[in-house]
């Protein structure tokens, strides 16, 4: 499997390329006949993420219905940078037809962040009977660049009423160096858990310096947990930092 990134690769790969490239009229929805794509799912409904080194496998369903029954389906993914992806293996079973992926960032990804963003499933189904269906963006998801995010409270033990830095750092995996890097200028929520609580609460919205760094500053007032989320962007999924409890003196 291989993502393609340069715009010469535009043109999706290998056996499933001569068959999209052989199929008659393949627009955004193309169909003979009365079959008909119900439902797609990606991922379990999750978004792709990927990070440095381990390999991601995920799966795309397709489901379709027809009065014969459905036999065979292609599928690929494409996004961002003339990016595509093809299976490894694709299976249909009832009306349900599973394409199984397998991404290594370090084979796979060919060295480009370019490709993070909204991907597209494109799909094509055969019914038993040659009816057939081939539809584009038949569903979209985000293919995504792993995120990170610490935190630390100091100082620990802290006196009441006293000034409390909260520090920590925004990271996004980097597919061209394998590497995390900062992830700066993002808007982070600095959160606070008390003790005995089960919820956190915002307490307020720091901006990641150009390097991913955070650093704020609080009144403590009692015992709890501190802690940065970040929300997230189509590239990159949202993280929180596991909480830093403080003891307030």
């Amino acid at each position: 499997m291989r993502i393609r990134t340069t715009a010469a690769t535009a043109t999706v790969v290998g056996a499933l390329a001569l068959s999209v490239l052989a199929a008659p009229s393949a627009q955004a929805d193309s169909r003979y006949g009365d079959i008909a794509i119900t439902k797609v799912t990606v991922n379990g409904g999750k978004n792709v993420v990927i990070g440095t080194s381990a390999v991601k496998k995920f799966s795309v369903t397709v489901q379709a219905k027809d009065n014969s029954g459905i036999e065979s389906a292609m599928i690929y993914l494409r996004g961002p940078a003339f990016g595509t992806l093809t299976p490894n293996d694709t299976r249909c079973s009832g009306n349900t037809c599973t394409a199984k992926f397998i991404v290594d960032p370090k084979v796979d990804l060919y060295y480009s962040n370019d490709i993070a963003g909204t991907w597209y499933v494109d799909a094509w189904v055969t019914a038993n009977d040659g009816d057939f269906v081939w539809t584009q963006k038949a569903k979209s998801f985000k293919f995504q660049r792993a995120s990170r995010l610490s935190v630390n409270a100091a100082p620990e033990p802290v006196k009441k009423g006293k000034t409390l830095t909260v520090t920590g750092k925004l990271e996004r995996a980097n597919w061209e160096t394998f590497k995390y890097h900062g992830y700066g200028s993002q808007s982070v929520k600095l959160q606070f858990l008390k003790k005995g609580a089960k919820a956190y609460t915002t307490v307020k919205t720091v901006k990641a310096a150009s390097n991913g760094t955070l650093k704020t500053t609080v009144k403590a007032s009692v015992d709890g947990s501190w802690r940065y989320s970040f929300a997230g962007t189509a590239t990159t999924p949202a993280v929180s930092a596991v909480g830093d409890f403080v003891d307030v003196k």
